[in-house]
């Protein structure tokens, strides 16, 4: 029986001892480079340098007060005239745009109404979900 364990473990020896000892990577990165004067290896070619756009502002007073500077985005044609106040809508002069008119003084049953409470509970929820710590 001591011949058995001796040929076990000379077979241990010769046929697992040279897979632990030469461990070899198992994925495809590159080892690093261990030579004392490696230099880093370079990013890739982050390509061409974007330059900012320069876009005209309009100083023309009158084309101010008589246009929307910037309503054609197209290369031809020209920017909407601003028209007279009674060739538009009446209900475009009733539109809120003071300040958000807030929850207490909203109707309870309008779409408004539930749309911001929904809105404010979803807020809620994200900040009390950020506070949690585990």
């Amino acid at each position: 029986m001591s011949s058995f364990t001796m040929a076990l473990a000379m077979l241990r020896q010769r046929v697992f001892a040279p897979a632990l000892a030469t461990s070899t990577r198992c994925y495809a990165v590159k080892p690093a480079a261990t030579a004392p004067g490696a230099k880093k290896k370079k990013l890739g070619k982050l390509g061409p340098i974007m330059e900012k756009k320069v876009i005209p502002v309009e100083t023309d007073a009158n084309k101010l007060v008589g246009y929307v500077c910037g309503s054609n985005y197209l290369k031809t044609g020209q920017d909407v005239k601003i028209k007279p106040d009674a060739e538009y809508p009446d209900w475009l002069w009733t539109l809120n745009t003071e300040r958000i008119i807030p929850l207490d003084e909203l109707d309870p049953n309008t779409k408004q109404y539930w749309r911001r409470l929904r809105k404010m509970a979803l807020r809620r929820n994200n900040q009390l979900s950020k506070l949690k710590k585990f």
